[in-house]
């Protein structure tokens, strides 16, 4: 490493942090004065060395961190622990964070013990509730004020930081890197991953948050079924989240559908495949709230809040949180009225124009060599 080279150690555990990470590592690869080091901790394993693959980035550090059934409080004493020993061994000048994981939230605790100097990648997403999502909420207003470069994906997460008190000159908005990822990928030969005939409405669904287990998934799933047998043209797709909170229930109450179809989780591309063929996606996800719009799908989100109020307020995404008479409105009316699918389905892209990851670079580049 030359001596105008900066060591940057970005750090990656679960597979939405693989997707929103990977344009920012590999525009660091491009940059001939940072030294690019990729530390896992495989908080997701499978999912995120598939993500990774795509992208063709193999972590330097892979701390394999996963246990089975391990609780919150277990997982981030073990991340933090281990963390401390990878830094002490990288020794970076800046650790970079994407989101708010548990693996965000513990590396930004471990590198302030050390005093190295992180950036956050998509700061300043709020829903104000902290219960709400969770852990979610609670690990990226920790990171948030363990950080010294915000990377706001959008004007409206700026603000959020701004009134919090951050230091304007701290805050930067970039854009959302998925949409990098995504303009990376989208015009590649994707084949969706399930066969739909060209006659069916493919309907897409991702579910799996902590604060739906219980009642409130339950009454998901059954809306889902709900959906499907009110509409003969209605194929439905969900890949379920191998968690047993979810998979149980889901294949108690979906199961043997004939127009439905329980996968499990897609890889990257398939899952691009099915968001270009889906007609509307139904979701709890952060990441497709962000991604269906850019490809002119309709979403209505299954939780209560959203802290991505952007594309809600183009008119493209809609709350119904996981409640049944909800979903089966919102779904049915969007299945039956053309127009109110078109007002829907009209391809905005609130979260960024593919040019967030260097951004980041450029800003990275001014502040630490002037």
């Amino acid at each position: 490493m030359s001596d105008k080279q900066k060591r940057i150690l970005c750090v990656v555990g679960t597979r939405p942090e693989a997707i929103k990470m990977a344009p920012v590592i590999l525009a660091l690869r491009a940059a001939p004065w940072a030294q690019v080091r990729v530390l896992a901790t495989a908080q997701h394993r499978q999912m995120l060395d598939q993500v990774l693959e795509v992208f063709g980035i193999v972590p330097d550090v892979d701390m394999n961190i996963m246990r089975p059934n391990q609780t919150l409080s277990e997982l981030t004493a073990r991340l933090l622990g281990e963390l401390d020993g990878v830094l002490a061994d990288e020794q970076p000048d800046v650790l970079l964070v994407q989101g708010d994981t548990t693996t965000v939230m513990t590396a930004a605790m471990a590198a302030f013990y050390r005093r190295i100097a992180v950036g956050h990648v998509e700061a300043g997403l709020r829903t104000g509730d902290i219960q709400n999502p969770f852990p979610e909420e609670m690990n990226r207003l920790v990171a948030g004020r363990l950080s010294r470069w915000h990377f706001a994906p959008t004007a409206g997460s700026r603000d959020n930081l701004l009134r919090e008190g951050f230091d304007p000159a701290s805050v930067h908005v970039t854009g959302n890197t998925v949409i990098d990822a995504l303009m990376n990928v989208v015009d590649r030969d994707l084949a969706p991953p399930v066969g739909v005939a060209e006659q069916e409405r493919l309907v897409l669904v991702t579910a799996h948050r902590r604060e739906n287990f219980g009642a409130p998934f339950r009454g998901v799933c059954r809306a889902i079924r709900a959906v499907a047998d009110g509409h003969d043209d209605v194929r439905i797709l969900y890949p379920v989240h191998p968690n047993p909170n979810v998979s149980a229930v889901a294949h108690e109450v979906l199961a043997n559908h004939p127009r439905i179809t329980l996968c499990a989780p897609l890889d990257y591309l398939p899952f691009v495949a099915a968001m270009k063929r889906a007609y509307l996606i139904l979701t709890d996800s952060g990441g497709v709230q962000e991604e269906a719009p850019a490809l002119g799908k309709p979403v209505l989100v299954m939780r209560r809040e959203t802290e991505r109020p952007e594309a809600v307020a183009e008119g493209v995404v809609k709350l119904v949180g996981p409640d049944y008479d909800a979903i089966v409105t919102e779904a049915g009316r969007l299945l039956s009225d053309p127009v109110a699918y078109a007002t829907m389905a009209k391809g905005v892209s609130p979260y960024g124009d593919g040019n967030a990851a260097q951004r980041i670079v450029s800003i990275l580049q001014h502040d630490l060599l002037g």
